[in-house]
């Protein structure tokens, strides 16, 4: 039985001014909000900081996780608008990494009352290619993907994870995500993959109410510099900003491009 206290639940931990803007932090697939450890704690100075771990991820109440709810990721932004609620905040900058940046985005669609901001770090609405579009994988190669992290999760983590985040010169970045990812529970992991690469969001785009910042690194094996691209096509307020980095992960791989990134655009479109 899951507490009823979605504080508890998700693990939350705020830090800065309690009257500040807040920045919630929302995590990707595999991972929890240990990810934003290198960036987070830098905005604690002019912000108030929230961080979480969906459900099936990281603290997060075992009994929170719902196979049902968290089939698709609507029920991930139930979950983050949960916190939201519970924190009683408005003006809310998300910044959200990879799927969670679409998870998101589907936040400030439901209840454009409480957001001010999007960050999305490597955000994709989409992972496969379609007519016109692309996303950067087939169908067979999201059918292998969720066949093989299905047949051997570790195996599939020990492989991905280190591809995932790139800079195969700095091999501490693939082991820490590899042990993230190690960290849940098989059965979570595959429906949360499959909620993510099977998911279209193309058409939410333009429904963001929201000035949105699109942070892309220029090379990403997840989420290609073309989809950081649509994406700030699409959304009908955004900013794109490559960095001049690799990977899928620049929170850890260039955490103070990152940084330096998210706190230029607030300073130019959110007041502090």
């Amino acid at each position: 039985m899951s507490t009823a206290d979605p504080l508890a639940r998700h693990a939350v931990t705020v830090r800065g001014p309690a009257e500040a803007t807040p920045l919630v932090f929302a995590h990707g697939f595999g991972c929890d909000q240990s990810m934003w450890r290198l960036v987070a704690p830098g905005f604690a100075d002019r912000y108030r900081v929230v961080t979480f771990d969906f459900a099936g991820a990281g603290g997060s109440d075992p009994g929170a996780y719902d196979e049902l709810r968290h089939s698709r990721l609507d029920g991930y932004a139930a979950d983050l608008l949960d916190v939201v609620r519970e924190l009683d905040l408005h003006d809310v900058v998300v910044v959200g990494h990879s799927v969670a940046a679409i998870i998101g985005a589907l936040a400030t669609i439901a209840e454009p009352e409480r957001f001010a901001g999007l960050v999305m770090v490597g955000p994709s609405p989409r992972y496969l290619d379609d007519d016109g579009y692309t996303g950067g994988f087939s169908r067979e190669d999201i059918d292998d993907l969720l066949g093989a992290l299905a047949s051997n999760f570790l195996g599939w983590s020990a492989t991905m994870a280190p591809a995932i985040v790139g800079n195969p010169d700095r091999p501490e970045l693939g082991h820490e995500l590899t042990e993230s990812f190690c960290r849940m529970d098989p059965a979570v992991a595959r429906r949360f993959a499959q909620a993510t690469f099977l998911a279209d969001n193309r058409a939410d785009l333009p429904l963001v109410p929201v000035p949105a910042l699109v942070l892309q690194c220029r090379e990403d094996i997840i989420a290609p510099l073309a989809v950081g691209a649509y994406v700030a096509e699409q959304v009908p307020d955004a900013t794109l900003v490559v960095l001049d980095a690799t990977g899928h992960c620049p929170q850890l791989s260039a955490p103070e491009q990152s940084t330096a990134a998210i706190r230029a655009w607030l300073d130019d479109r959110v007041a502090a």
